[in-house]
């Protein structure tokens, strides 16, 4: 049985705004976006191309900073804090899997796995142990010493779920985590997404798939044109 979410809210945006100045034109990519995730539950970010569902995930995870608005995580205003502090933040707090797996060519799936832990100053004997014990969970125990190349694409974005939990993050971030899977292997990988929410993770996953968003998240905020539209949980019931 998964956890139940607790009350605490984990991450909250205030009238979040992300604009991009393309000549004389403002693009809105998220226009006062509000809403919160709290600690423990499974959200899915959703909406079609161009709502601004990425934009959101950059700016939760801290990968980019708001032009106007607040983001706080776990208490904190993240949204205020320096480069430096936010990488810091990211390598602490957050765990990110793209849809493009993100793995560095050159590295073992071990080392990949490996380097989150390496920014966080890890001595290298605890980060080994570490990596190995991640791949074991992903269940790649024979794939730690094969390149991304060699490995299949359900296999990559499993180190890429292992290389998220490098840290121990709070939040996991999962950007349209299936996009280049087959149904089956996405499946698989979803799988492992529900566990870890089942073991306490906090989990919002990106997806433009409402089925997707409906089978396997608790809450459902619903983007167009870089607005809330609504929220709702799995059953499609609006939720205040």
């Amino acid at each position: 049985m998964a956890k139940k979410s607790s009350d605490k809210i984990l991450i909250e945006l205030k009238d979040v705004s992300k604009h991009y100045h393309m000549g004389e034109n403002v693009v809105k990519a998220v226009d006062k976006l509000s809403f919160f995730v709290k600690e423990g539950q499974f959200v899915a970010v959703m909406g079609p191309s161009g709502s601004g569902k990425s934009t959101s995930m950059n700016l939760i995870g801290s990968l980019d900073v708001p032009t106007k608005g607040h983001i706080f995580l776990d208490g904190e205003d993240i949204s205020l804090l320096s480069e430096s502090d936010l990488a810091q933040i990211r390598g602490r707090k957050i765990g990110f899997i793209f849809q493009s797996f993100n793995l560095i060519p050159n590295l073992t799936a071990k080392e990949n796995v490996m380097i989150p832990m390496m920014f966080q100053e890890m001595p290298l004997e605890e980060r080994e142990d570490r990596a190995e014990t991640l791949l074991r969970l992903v269940e790649l125990s024979d794939r730690m010493d094969h390149y991304p190349g060699e490995l299949s694409g359900g296999q990559r974005q499993r180190v890429a779920i292992a290389r998220s939990l490098a840290n121990d993050p709070d939040v996991i971030l999962a950007d349209e985590p299936t996009g280049n899977l087959d149904t089956h292997t996405g499946e698989i990988v979803l799988q492992f997404l529900g566990k870890l929410h089942k073991e306490g993770k906090t989990i919002i996953m990106v997806t433009h798939d409402p089925d997707l968003a409906k089978e396997h998240a608790e809450i459902i905020y619903w983007l167009r044109d870089g607005k809330l539209e609504k929220v709702t949980d799995k059953k499609g019931r609006i939720v205040s």
